[in-house]
């Protein structure tokens, strides 16, 4: 079956599924049995709902610990074990064959997903993301892998000072209503999950430099689109990602900041939707 263009004018409908005994909400627009899909992976903290505005012909749910997923306190928060619970949604879904879209850690959890199944990549949207090769942790990362301190932090962040922090670095402010339902969904459980992800993930480079040197020979089709006014992410990263996808093409956005998604929705959409229209054009026949 070939892909319906990421384009297509759709309205994105909501259900639930069950993944490895994990319930979690599933937006998705164009034909529920697709096996070539676009698929897109929030970061830290957010949802599926992060996507609503690119969602044409696409999917898109929320991981453990995030958003209105399950929050299972036993759930190993770590970049292996997301990248086997997203292989475990796309089976569940039908998804033979994804084009990835990711921001924040959707990005390691995505690559390291891609990095195991390179033959089932058709090609990456990377927003502020991607193999963090050489990556140092930004200031609130390394507060968060601290013990006591990452939990005083994380009792203190009120709705206020969660605004304040997101805004951080940000020339085109994100909307409230964006980051109410943001922090919404960062409640005890979520934060829980981000320090215990954050102190698994201490040091990424061992896994981010397996991810490019897997990625690498293979040269998928990816779009690198970069909030240049990233606090946490340095616009040397989004240069960095072509040790994993030696063709990339990177699109700066000067006054963008971690979500350029949000911050620039037209901006993005007219980089984001002619790639992935295509790419999912390109998309082989089903035998």
């Amino acid at each position: 079956m070939k892909a319906t263009p990421a384009t297509q004018t759709a309205v994105p409908t909501e259900r639930q599924i069950t993944v490895s005994g994990l319930r979690t909400p599933v937006l998705q627009a164009g034909p529920a049995d697709a096996s070539d899909a676009v698929v897109l992976v929030h970061g830290n903290p957010g949802s599926s709902r992060d996507w609503e505005d690119l969602i044409a012909r696409a999917l898109a749910f929320d991981m453990p610990g995030f958003g209105r997923a399950d929050k299972p306190r036993d759930f190993e928060h770590d970049t292996p074990h997301h990248a086997r619970f997203l292989e475990a949604a796309l089976s569940e879904l039908g998804v033979e064959r994804a084009h990835v879209v990711l921001h924040d850690l959707g990005g390691p959890w995505g690559l390291e997903w891609a990095a195991a199944n390179p033959d089932r990549l058709a090609s990456a949207v990377l927003f502020n993301t991607g193999a963090f090769v050489d990556y140092h942790w930004h200031v609130i990362a390394r507060i968060w892998q601290t013990p006591v301190l990452g939990e005083l932090l994380m009792a203190t962040v009120n709705r206020h000072a969660f605004r304040t922090l997101a805004n951080l670095g940000q020339r085109r402010k994100l909307p409230r209503e964006y980051l109410d339902s943001l922090y919404d969904n960062f409640d005890r459980d979520t934060r829980r999950a981000v320090l215990r992800h954050y102190r698994a993930e201490r040091n990424p480079r061992p896994g981010a430099r397996r991810q490019a040197d897997a990625l690498r020979p293979y040269d998928r089709p990816a779009l690198v689109v970069w909030g240049a006014r990233d606090p946490y992410l340095g616009l040397e990263l989004a240069e960095a990602q072509t040790q994993a996808f030696p063709g990339a093409r990177l699109v700066v956005l000067p006054d963008s900041g971690h979500w350029p998604f949000i911050d620039n929705p037209e901006e993005v959409a007219s980089h984001v939707l002619p790639f992935l229209r295509e790419q999912t054009a390109a998309a082989p026949e089903e035998d």
